[in-house]
C-alpha cells in the first residue's frame, strides 16, 4: 500500500512539474508578448506626440507667416528698434511715440502688413475685432444686390472695366467675382459681429486675417461700396436732388476723380495694387462704415496735423477706431492702455 501511494505521488508530481514547464513557457511568451506591445504602443505614442507637436509648430509658424494684423508689440520696444541712430528724423520719430505713450496712453501697437491694402486692413480688421455691427444704411438695404442695381438699374455697364486690386482686368467676369466679395463681406462681418465673447471674435479674426483670398474680397467688396455711394451721390447731384454730404462734392471736384468713372478708372481700380487710399477717400470710408477713424500721424508731429479725424464730421453714437501712420502710406493699429 505504501508502494502505491508512493508511486501515485510521484506521478502526481511529474504531471504537475509537466503542466506547470508548459504554462510556465506559455507564461513566458505571454509576457514576452505584453512587453513587446507596451513598448510597441509606447515607441508609437512617442511618435505620434512628436508628429502632432511638429505639424503644431508648422500650424503656428505658417499661422504668424500669414497673419496679415501681428500680435501686440510694446509701442517704445518698436520705436527704439525702428528708429535708431541719431538723425534728425529718427530723434523726431522717437520723440513722437514718446508722445504717444506718456500723453495719449498708447502703450502697444499691432503692425499690418505692409501693402496697397494697409488702411482697408486695418480699419476692417478693428470694425470686426470690437464687434461693431453693419451701419445703419447697410442693415436697411441688402448689399448683396448692389452689383445687379449698378449694373443694370442704373446701366453702368463700364463696371466691367472695374479691377480687383492686383488682378487687374477680368471683363464680363466682374459682375460675378463682385457679387462673391459682397458675399464673403456680409457672412464675415454678420458673423464676427454676433459673436459676443471678446476672446473667441479674436480668434475668428486672426483666422480670417490670415486667408489672403477672403482678405482681398473684404477689401475689394468695400471698394465697390464706396464706388457705388459715389455713383448715387453723382446722381443726386446731376439731377439737382437732396443735397449730398459735401466729402462728395469735394471727391468729384478732383480733376481725376470728376465722374464716377473716372474715380474708378483713376483710384479705385489702383487700391490694392500700387496705391492706398488717399485723405478725401479715408474721409468717404469712414462716413460710409459710419466710424470715426482717429489718425496719429507721426510725421507731423508738433503741428495741428498730428492727430486727425475722418471724417471732421461724424455723429456721437458712431464707434470709434484709431490708426497710426508714419507717412500716410502705411498703418499701424495703437492700443490705449491706462
Amino acid at each position: 500500500g505504501r508502494h502505491e501511494v508512493r508511486s501515485w505521488t510521484t506521478a502526481t508530481k511529474q504531471s504537475l512539474c509537466l503542466m506547470w514547464q508548459k504554462v510556465k513557457v506559455q507564461l513566458m511568451l505571454s509576457m514576452s508578448f505584453l512587453v513587446a506591445v507596451f513598448w510597441y504602443c509606447r515607441r508609437l505614442y512617442s511618435f505620434l506626440a512628436q508628429l502632432l507637436k511638429r505639424w503644431s509648430n508648422y500650424l503656428q509658424r505658417k499661422l504668424i507667416r500669414n497673419l496679415s494684423v501681428l500680435t501686440e508689440v510694446d509701442l517704445l520696444g518698436y520705436s527704439a528698434r525702428e528708429w535708431k541712430g541719431e538723425t534728425k528724423q529718427a530723434k523726431h520719430m522717437r520723440e513722437a511715440y514718446e508722445e504717444l505713450f506718456w500723453n495719449y496712453h498708447i502703450k502697444y501697437l499691432r503692425q499690418v502688413r505692409r501693402d496697397n491694402y494697409c488702411v482697408l486692413r486695418a480699419v476692417l480688421f478693428q470694425i470686426f475685432s470690437q464687434g461693431i455691427p453693419f451701419p445703419s444704411w447697410m442693415r436697411e438695404r441688402d448689399i448683396l444686390k448692389l452689383p445687379e442695381k449698378l449694373l443694370y438699374s442704373q446701366g453702368c455697364n463700364w463696371i466691367q472695366q472695374y479691377s480687383f486690386g492686383p488682378e487687374r482686368y477680368v471683363g464680363p467676369n466682374a459682375f460675378g467675382k463682385l457679387r462673391k466679395c459682397m458675399e464673403t463681406l456680409k457672412t464675415n462681418w454678420t458673423e464676427i459681429s454676433a459673436t459676443k465673447d471678446h476672446e473667441e471674435r479674436g480668434n475668428m479674426c486672426n483666422t480670417l486675417f490670415s486667408d489672403e483670398s477672403k482678405e482681398h474680397k473684404l477689401y475689394e467688396a468695400i471698394k465697390f461700396i464706396m464706388l457705388y455711394e459715389v455713383v448715387e451721390a453723382y446722381e443726386q447731384i446731376k439731377n439737382r436732388e437732396e443735397p449730398v454730404h459735401n466729402l462728395f462734392s469735394l471727391l468729384l471736384a478732383r480733376d481725376s476723380s470728376s465722374d464716377p468713372l473716372s474715380f474708378m478708372m483713376n483710384h479705385l481700380n489702383s487700391i490694392g495694387d500700387s496705391i492706398c487710399l488717399d485723405q478725401v477717400e479715408l474721409f468717404l470710408l469712414g462716413y460710409l462704415l459710419e466710424v470715426k477713424i482717429r489718425v496719429y500721424r507721426l510725421h507731423r508731429f508738433n503741428t495741428e496735423e498730428f492727430q486727425v479725424n475722418y471724417p471732421d464730421e461724424y455723429r456721437r453714437e458712431w464707434n470709434e477706431i484709431s490708426l497710426l501712420t508714419e507717412d500716410d502710406r502705411y498703418y499701424h493699429i495703437p492700443l490705449f492702455r491706462t
